[in-house]
């Protein structure tokens, strides 16, 4: 018969202010198995383990129950103090009273200790069941994978490289550089962007353990922490990079051209590009799907041959490249070619999108003197449409009065209920740009209330004001076209308490900061969990903000949530911090909680190998028939194996068939008298 042992906390008020503490420690005591039941303050602190240890010393207990905080952040402080007593630290369970109980119940006090004591009672059903078990240790690849070349994805990377690893830094784009390569000056110092970026991401492409992959996709993500096995597709250019000098000649001669998603469909590219002036590597794209065949030369066909001059007949781009890069005779890929990566820890880094103003029909999106802020960016930069010149898009005309109106999409129960946290700032920013750049264009912003937190922000909206920026404190309920390509701005002024009207040649759309295209597929491929909002959920918001519920896996950047700059770059710091330490190491402890197959109950169906998500089982021969085998390297311990098993033939150790049966039958009939 086990001697087990509960350990009730109080929590402070957090526990003991919605439960009974004393009741459930006299309850505890009578449960079969129960050698001793003691309750403290704070468990977690040194007296707390103390107890434990010293029980298990003096030879009272041989099991542990925690009754405390989520085993999430205290299940490794518990686990310890087992170890340190001298008993096997697998010899523990946690009931989780607090989060699943005294938050949820906080004002039914009965309701509460009712259910804590059932808690506790199904976790010393199983305590009365546990076995002894042993860290496993894998080894790590000492490589890390970087997804996104954005600020963010661009320090996480150089951190790592200069720590001495192999760094792979996956980019989506033709270039580094993200979306801070599209601003014009970053706040509160004005500084300009692309002077601060290219730097940055000049290092990135010339460092020596960076080995970078533009234009290119994850396809698959397999293994676990020390030994992810990454598939990343490398989209078909259509031009040879190892002959491409970044030169420009085919971008000139190149006839076609499309609306350029770098300057947010303000102007047109050509159908061969580069992606902007500063791109890193400076390499030209072919767009396929616009090319016109100049010449009729198709991808992958021979010239036709002039009939008079016998020469061939070369397409423009093909005609004026001087390295041979451009060659239209060699049969391109189109699915481009896939890479196999083996990598030690990874970090997303995938940035963010701005939401488009289609969808605010109320401030008449169809008028191209409606643009975003992000579109504004484009204007006011030296590498915009218009060269830095500030010109309404309707007829080139220098505006007299612009209008800018916050908050579209973001906290709205239509669309984004979050705050994008940098709206207020970059709005302000660009006002300040127009105001000094321009002092007799009048400038007026629309906020719900102005959020400026930051380190030297609020002096920025000060100056702002002094500057003459107009702030209006209240929500905007339509924007009309007149004529003359003018707007109307309708608003409600809530200083005041009336309406306002106000006439504008340009309104500029704060439009909400949203999770980058393809975030929720990357999740499912990283089997990284996403939050409502649709960005990448952090393992814990205060204690772990850059870790995921996927060992290994980590993020940063606007992939967690709405974020400035520095912010962002704080965080990839962070998450490379991180992520170096298993590569540090060179090996990490995994949990031996690993799936067992009974091979003489295993039937051969193969149900269970297609269905684990780390490739780590397959079907072997034993006694001349198949049966189901688990490499331990590999398996990560989810159960799934051992839930679809229809011969019950897998065993999660840590979590049998009889643990929770017994965990089970505690909580509805229950034990010793039930609650």
């Amino acid at each position: 018969m086990p001697r087990i042992g509960v350990y009730i906390c109080h929590c402070g008020e957090n526990i003991a202010g919605a439960v009974n503490i004393e009741e459930v420690r006299k309850y505890s005591e009578a449960l079969p198995g129960v050698a001793v039941a003691r309750d403290y303050l704070f468990m977690c602190s040194d007296p707390g383990q103390e107890l434990i240890k010293q029980d298990i010393k003096d030879g009272l207990v041989d099991r542990v129950v925690v009754a405390a905080c989520t085993p999430r952040t205290h299940e490794p402080i518990f686990r310890k103090a087992t170890e340190d007593g001298g008993l096997n630290k697998y010899l523990l369970e946690m009931a989780n009273i607090r989060d699943q109980d005294s938050w949820p119940h906080w004002h039914d006090k009965e309701g509460a200790t009712a259910k804590a004591k059932k808690l506790v009672a199904s976790a010393v059903a199983k305590a009365a069941l546990l076995e002894p078990l042993e860290d496993r240790f894998v080894d790590v690849t000492r490589a890390s994978l970087v997804i996104g070349g954005g600020v963010a994805g661009m320090f996480a990377a150089l951190d790592l490289a200069n720590m001495g690893y192999k760094v792979y830094l996956v980019e989506k784009s033709p270039s580094i550089g993200g979306n801070m390569a599209k601003l014009d000056k970053t706040f509160p110092t004005n500084d300009c962007s692309a002077c601060i970026l290219t730097p940055v991401m000049v290092q990135v492409g010339t460092h020596p353990n960076i080995e970078l992959m533009t234009y290119s996709e994850v396809e698959s993500v397999e293994g676990s922490i020390g030994n992810f096995k990454v598939k990343v597709r490398k989209k078909q250019t259509y031009v040879d990079w190892d002959k491409c000098t970044g030169c420009g000649d085919c971008v000139e001669a190149c006839p076609a051209k499309v609306p350029n998603e770098f300057n947010e469909g303000m102007d047109k590219r050509k159908a061969i590009y580069i992606q902007f002036p500063q791109a890193v590597p400076k390499r030209a794209v072919l767009d396929i799907e616009h090319c016109i065949n100049c010449a009729k030369r198709t991808i992958g066909t021979e010239p036709r041959i002039h009939s008079k001059t016998g020469e061939p007949i070369l397409a423009p781009c093909e005609k004026v490249c001087k390295t041979g890069a451009c060659d239209r005779t060699v049969a391109y890929n189109p699915e481009g070619e896939v890479v196999e990566l083996d990598v030690g820890t990874i970090i997303v880094a995938t940035g963010y999108k701005v939401m488009d103003k289609t969808p605010f029909k109320e401030y008449s999106p169809q008028s191209p003197n409606v643009i975003t802020a992000m579109q504004l960016e484009r204007i006011l930069s030296a590498t915009g449409p218009t060269e830095g010149e500030l010109k309404r898009p309707s007829d080139g005309e220098k505006p007299k009065t612009i209008a800018f109106i916050s908050c579209v999409g973001s906290r709205d129960k239509r669309y984004h209920t979050y705050c994008s946290k940098v709206c207020c700032m970059y709005m302000l920013k660009e006002a300040r740009l127009i105001k000094e750049k321009y002092p007799n264009i009048n400038v007026y912003i629309f906020f719900i209330d102005v959020r400026s937190p930051g380190k030297d922000f609020e002096e920025y909206y000060d100056y702002c004001r002094n500057l003459g920026v107009k702030i209006i404190r209240g929500r905007v309920g339509a924007v009309d076209e007149l004529e003359g390509d003018r707007l109307r701005v309708r608003a409600y002024d809530v200083d005041l308490g009336l309406p306002v009207e106000l006439e504008a040649d340009m309104v500029v759309l704060a439009t909400a900061i949203e999770p980058a295209p393809g975030l929720e597929e990357l999740g499912r491929k990283l089997g990284i969990t996403l939050g409502a909002e649709g960005f990448m959920k952090e393992l814990h918001t205060k204690l772990y903000p850059v870790e995921t519920s996927v060992r290994g896996i980590y993020i940063a950047g606007c992939a967690q949530g709405p974020k400035d700059i520095p912010e962002s770059v704080s965080q990839a710091r962070a998450a490379s911090s991180a992520a170096a330490v298993p590569l540090t190491l060179g090996k990490v402890v995994v949990e031996p909680l690993i799936s067992e197959v009974d091979r003489e109950k295993c039937s051969g169906c193969g149900i269970c190998v297609p269905l684990c998500p780390y490739s780590a089982l397959s079907m072997v021969e034993y006694k001349e028939k198949p049966r189901a085998k688990i490499e331990e390297a590999l398996c990560a311990g989810c159960g799934v194996c051992a839930a679809a098993c229809p011969s019950g033939a897998i065993t999660l150790h840590g979590f049998t068939s009889a643990q929770i049966h017994a965990q089970i039958e505690a909580l509805t009939v229950g034990i010793g008298g039930g609650a």
